[in-house]
């Protein structure tokens, strides 16, 4: 009998490596060459800068195969487009609100700022114009090399798009359909394989914060994730609930009541994806319709990232209030639209949360220096944001079959549970 392999999760590894990496920088701390340190913060820079290089290509892929993919009529998928869009302004509102009142950014200011002063001096004000004007690329590599997502975005919507006019026409698009989808497949597995060096990014940064600064970053890391969960908690209770008494009638407490299911199962599982057989169970036991349940949480997943939207608006104004980087309104709004565009397609990659927010720094020009040690803590906000996104599905479909006229006063039945979706 062979003996059996320990087999530990993500997050398992990333305690783990948050342990050690705080016991080695205690000792590190007695005497140590400040090369020690250089190094230290090299290994978790190489891994964010790998993290970036293979996330570029992957967005674009999604776009793509989300366009080729998509089965939508086009006023249902109007009204889809409507509520998402909504929802995520209103994501996105709550938190560049939460940050720019509480300003979790300066508990991490001095760490910053020591770590990467170069970087700051660097760091040039956003202008609204030339940002809008990023979407058209100089050349059809560039958005690749300088891993900007505004140009990447608009050029693949613009691919997606074409392919998908010459496959309605019927022009046989079905063997390119399937390289693309072979592509992304391909890009999400070399994505997969840098995600798990993660742990050792973590523990060289962990190392290298602990040895030269102590504990003191551990309290800005603990405002950043108690706004950041601050933020995930108000967005559903606020919004959702909303939704809810005003609109679609139905008793908060029945929802929260079957929504519970695929809430717990989506923080355990730390993907929307890997709960749409829960979400769609749910759905079913509402009373919503299995056309609706499939185009708001099986087609629209690819639109309903309210936890990933909110997380990185936090986030990019955290970042920038720790680099000492003062945003004005106007470049907060095309920060937003930019985690709103980074956000497209997402669903479903490891990790997505903080791979986007990668993307976004780079295309609002902020320093990213910092995103090893906010990788340290990402564990817990994914699970928030995993959470939210599985609430944002289930509010979708709720809200299509209202705009539809269907009335959700009475209680359904339990019907049982629903089956499998096939190829969702």
């Amino acid at each position: 009998m062979q003996p059996r392999r320990l087999s530990l999760t993500l997050t398992t590894q990333i305690l783990i490596a948050l342990a050690l990496g705080a016991v080695v920088g205690a000792f590190l701390r007695e005497d140590v060459s400040p090369r020690v340190f250089e190094t230290l913060g090299e290994i978790g820079k190489l891994v964010i800068q790998a993290i970036k290089v293979a996330a570029t290509p992957l967005l674009m892929l999604a776009i793509v195969n989300a366009i080729l993919t998509a089965q939508v009529k086009g006023r249902s998928g109007l009204r889809m487009v409507v509520i998402a869009t909504v929802n995520a302004t209103i994501a996105l509102l709550i938190g560049l609100a939460l940050s720019n009142m509480l300003q979790p950014g300066r508990h991490l200011s001095t760490v910053a700022v020591a770590v990467d002063a170069k970087a700051v001096r660097k760091v040039e004000p956003l202008d609204p114009i030339k940002v809008v004007s990023g979407f058209v690329p100089t050349s059809l590599v560039q958005p690749f090399a300088d891993n900007s997502v505004l140009p990447l975005v608009a050029m693949s919507l613009m691919l997606g798009l074409a392919l998908r006019r010459l496959k309605d026409a019927g022009e046989g698009t079905e063997s390119l359909e399937r390289s693309f989808a072979l592509l992304q497949r391909a890009s999400e597995l070399i994505l997969g394989w840098i995600i798990r060096f993660v742990p050792l990014a973590v523990f060289a940064v962990v190392s290298k914060a602990v040895g030269e600064y102590g504990l003191e970053p551990l309290h800005g890391l603990a405002w950043y994730v108690g706004v950041g969960l601050l933020a995930l908690v108000i967005h559903p209770l606020l919004t959702y609930q909303l939704w809810l008494v005003l609109f679609v009638r139905m008793s908060p407490l029945r929802f929260w009541r079957a929504a519970r299911e695929a809430m717990v199962y989506a923080a355990g599982a730390n993907s929307s994806l890997a709960t749409l057989p829960i979400t769609l169970r749910v759905l079913d036991r509402l009373g919503v319709s299995k056309g609706s349940s499939a185009l708001g949480a099986c087609v629209g997943t690819n639109l309903n990232n309210d936890g990933i939207i909110l997380y990185e608006a936090m986030a990019v104004l955290f970042v920038a209030q720790a680099h000492g980087v003062h945003m004005t309104l106007d470049q907060q709004v095309v920060a937003a639209l930019s985690c709103l565009i980074a956000a497209m397609g997402i669903a479903g990659i490891p990790e997505a949360g903080f791979v986007s927010l990668s993307l976004v720094l780079v295309t609002v020009k902020l320093p990213m220096e910092l995103l090893p040690l906010l990788l340290t803590v990402d564990w817990i906000l994914a699970r928030g944001r995993s959470v939210v996104n599985v609430l944002s599905d289930m509010m979708v479909s709720i809200l299509l079959d209202r705009w539809d006229g269907k009335r959700f006063d009475e209680p359904a039945g339990d019907p049982g549970p629903a089956p499998e979706p096939a190829g969702a």
